[in-house]
């Protein structure tokens, strides 16, 4: 696993960079997208930088060694240095592709106005787009070139399984490992991706260009 794209296969596979309590350091696979991806004891921080400098940060943080790649004060060392500003520290999970018939009617629209769709076209490219009665689907490749779900319920159809069934949808379209970024606070969300088969593989943060 000697690059950013090579961890994230493996992820997907359910083979990980080894529980050792090391941190690994790649470059970035696009100018648009650093960050730090956190696996069972065991960090990934991909930026273009000296990995030197990088790990004197790391044992620089006042805690113990396998909560440093995600503790504030290295981010914020290495937010400083790139002059990046963060995302929050989402869970990541992914799922693998299914086929069959969608869970969900959709038809695939070019609304580049949706909130939902400004935001994906930020973060990723080759964004593509469907409508579900209620809701919204988007995928696009994001970090490393995989590919991202994310979805969008109208307040009036909550409630009743559409982020489910929309996230679910995603793995019959896409005919690869489908990846999601869930704040660990929004357990609704969690939980319908869990439903859907997607499975948490670890934790990252995203940081942005200013």
């Amino acid at each position: 696993m000697e690059t950013l794209r090579d961890i994230l296969d493996g992820a997907a596979d359910a083979v990980f960079p080894p529980p050792d309590g090391r941190v690994t350091v790649v470059p970035q696979m696009s100018a648009r997208d650093a960050g730090v991806l956190s696996f069972t004891a065991h960090a990934v921080v991909f930026l273009d930088e000296d990995p030197d400098w990088v790990r004197a940060q790391l044992a620089g943080v006042d805690c113990d060694e396998l909560s440093a790649p995600m503790h504030p004060a290295f981010l914020a060392a290495l937010l400083a240095r790139t002059g990046r500003r963060a995302e929050t520290i989402d869970a990541m999970l992914v799922a693998r592709p299914r086929a069959g018939e969608l869970p969900v009617p959709l038809r695939e629209i070019t609304d580049a106005g949706h909130p939902r769709v400004v935001y994906a076209r930020r973060r990723r490219d080759d964004v593509r787009v469907w409508r579900a009665d209620g809701g919204v689907l988007v995928l696009g490749r994001g970090i490393g070139g995989r590919l991202e779900v994310s979805v969008e319920v109208d307040a009036a159809a909550r409630g009743r399984g559409l982020g489910r069934r929309l996230v679910g949808a995603a793995r019959y379209l896409a005919g690869e490992p489908v990846w999601a970024q869930v704040a660990p606070g929004n357990a609704r969300s969690l939980r319908a991706f869990q439903a859907a088969g997607y499975t948490p593989v670890g934790g990252e943060l995203l940081m942005v260009r200013a």
